[in-house]
């Protein structure tokens, strides 16, 4: 079996414990406006090349050292890597057959059911919250709230660990009323969860200019150290644990 792959990274930091690769696979349900890996948001694009597992497993265990001293391993990303169910699925078993610690990175949208075998084999999970109204969720990605809110609640109970990820963007969630209820929503759905507060950034704008497609709106900002600051303690202050892999 194979699948296609926008990147396979090494040597991260930033997306679970210790060392670890992260494996890009194409292809997501979402389409949002800030998105910083537009070319993973389909599976045909110049940036997309086509892997069989073999490969990707390969290249995977050169890097074995690397996570065996640092506490590291295999972080799915994307895209969403949900999005080719059986291939994350095949390479989620074989690596987790051969004692890999796995992350998956997800949006939210996909069919759990399905996908609780693989998700239950994580040692840890991220899922994204975007945004807590269902309008507004859907005015910037395409689909509203309600399957990825689901999911946050059934993936709490499943047992890895998770954390939420909110993306903070000035113009789409960046206030207080607006972080308030994600971090409301956060305690009633997934109350073990510990939070992460991504800031927004525009490291993503010459992939956009690279595909031929119009870069994010200006009018999206980045939070500044203050407030971010601000809202982490919010969200201390509402029993949130928050926790930060930058």
């Amino acid at each position: 079996m194979g699948g296609y792959i926008t990147q396979i990274q090494h040597c991260s930091v930033n997306d679970g414990e210790g060392i670890r690769t992260l494996i890009f696979l194409a292809g997501c349900p979402l389409r949002c406006a800030w998105c910083a890996n537009p070319e993973g948001q389909t599976r045909e694009n110049p940036m997309t090349r086509w892997m069989e597992t073999r490969e990707v497993l390969q290249a995977v265990r050169r890097q074995a050292i690397f996570y065996r001293f640092s506490g590291g391993g295999v972080t799915f990303s994307g895209g969403e890597a949900t999005a080719q169910g059986e291939f994350f699925q095949e390479l989620t078993q074989r690596l987790y057959d051969e004692g890999y610690d796995l992350a998956l990175e997800t949006c939210g949208v996909f069919d759990f059911d399905r996908m609780a075998p693989a998700l239950g084999k994580m040692n840890q999970i991220f899922m994204d919250l975007k945004h807590p109204d269902p309008m507004a969720h859907r005015r910037f990605t395409g689909l509203d709230n309600r399957l990825v809110l689901e999911n946050l609640r059934r993936t709490a109970q499943l047992g890895p660990p998770l954390v939420v990820r909110i993306p903070v963007i000035l113009g789409v969630n960046g206030t207080d009323e607006t972080m308030a209820a994600c971090f409301r929503l956060l305690g009633q759905l997934a109350p073990g969860a510990a939070l992460e507060l991504l800031p927004y950034h525009r490291l993503g704008e010459e992939k956009y200019r690279q595909l031929g497609r119009p870069v994010p709106s200006p009018a999206f900002g980045i939070p500044s150290q203050d407030q971010l600051d601000h809202w982490r303690a919010m969200a201390q202050a509402m029993g949130r644990r928050v926790v930060s892999y930058r």
